[in-house]
């Protein structure tokens, strides 16, 4: 349980004050800042996720799999084929299977 609760706080930090206003607003797809291109502020946010993952676990390899995981889960809500809620039920549940695997 200590992981999983180490890996959330990650994903707080990760996913509100270190993303800030620009990356919230520029990773989308749908309504981009110009001359910004979407997927630069996108891989940066999903990148601040990965070192979040890889800093607690100490895992590389999941460190990659949350770069993508978390770029893909974003992609979707900025679709809104995702409601925020469900991105963070989404991310919540990445975070459950990696301490599950690494408990």
């Amino acid at each position: 349980m200590s992981l999983f609760i180490k890996l959330m706080i990650g994903h707080f930090l990760a996913d509100y004050p270190l993303q800030g206003d620009f990356l919230s607003k520029a990773k989308n797809h749908k309504n981009p800042i110009p001359g910004v291109p979407w997927y630069q502020p996108m891989f940066a946010h999903s990148a601040l996720q990965a070192g979040a993952v890889w800093l607690i676990t100490g895992s590389y390899w999941l460190a990659g799999v949350e770069l993508v995981l978390h770029f893909v889960i974003d992609y979707l809500k900025c679709n809104n084929s995702l409601s925020f809620n469900e991105d963070q039920v989404a991310h919540t549940l990445c975070k459950a299977v990696y301490a599950a695997l690494l408990g």
